[in-house]
Order: C-alpha cells, then structure tokens, then sequence
C-alpha cells in the first residue's frame, strides 16, 4: 500500500537542498528506502512530501523506494522484523538487505537532509 503523504511537494525546491538531492542521486542505483508511515500521522504529513520530493529530484527509481502503511497502533508490515516503534521510519539498505543508516521521526532537521550526510559518511 502506498502512502498519501509519500506524493511529492510541488513547492519544495530542490535547489535549495542540492548536496542532499546530488547524494540521493549518486546512490539512486544502488540503495533501496524503506518508508514506514501513516497517512493519519501528523509527523509523517510534515515530513515525507519533502522527502517524497527529493527522491523524485534525484531520480530514484520508484522500484527501489517501498512505502509501508502502518495503523495508529503502528502496526503493519515490516513493523516487528525492522522493530519500528516512531514514524515516519526510512530505512536505507543495500540490495543485500544490508541496513546503512535509519531516519527516525526526532531526527532535528529533515530526512532528505539527514539520510544524505549519513550516506556520505557510511559509503565515503
């Protein structure tokens, strides 16, 4: 199942977050997100059209970005194996299924943002 809030936000402006979206896209072969969210989630509805956005800005194909609707129990697929306790959850894998790095809700600034240094730091 797809999320609403995954659709990209027509205004955000890529330009503005070139570093994040030039390192979403150097990796946009290679990497597969993992969404974890609820449409009903007013985190989720502030956070993920940005970062719906910034996948798109940078290409990533949609075969490699998976959104997962969770209930508000937060109970849905994935939620155990991945142990998902905030959302929105992204977590980013290889196609190994290794975990590189996970955005959690508190991160402090936004997950396109904060996904992209931590990519920088793991796969430098």
């Amino acid at each position: 199942m797809s999320l609403e809030t995954m659709r990209p936000n027509p205004t955000w402006d890529a330009a503005s977050y070139e570093d994040a979206v030039d390192t979403l896209a150097a990796h946009s072969d290679e990497l597969v997100y993992t969404v974890w969210g609820g449409d009903w989630c007013k985190d989720c509805r502030a956070l993920l059209p940005d970062f719906g956005a910034a996948l798109e800005a940078a290409a990533v194909p949609d075969d490699r970005i998976e959104e997962l609707s969770v209930d508000q129990d937060k109970q849905g697929p994935g939620v155990e194996e991945y142990g998902i306790e905030y959302i929105p959850t992204i977590v980013v894998e290889t196609d190994d299924g290794e975990e590189i790095v996970r955005f959690v809700e508190e991160e402090d600034v936004p997950p396109a943002v904060w996904l992209a240094e931590q990519l920088e730091d793991e796969l430098a």
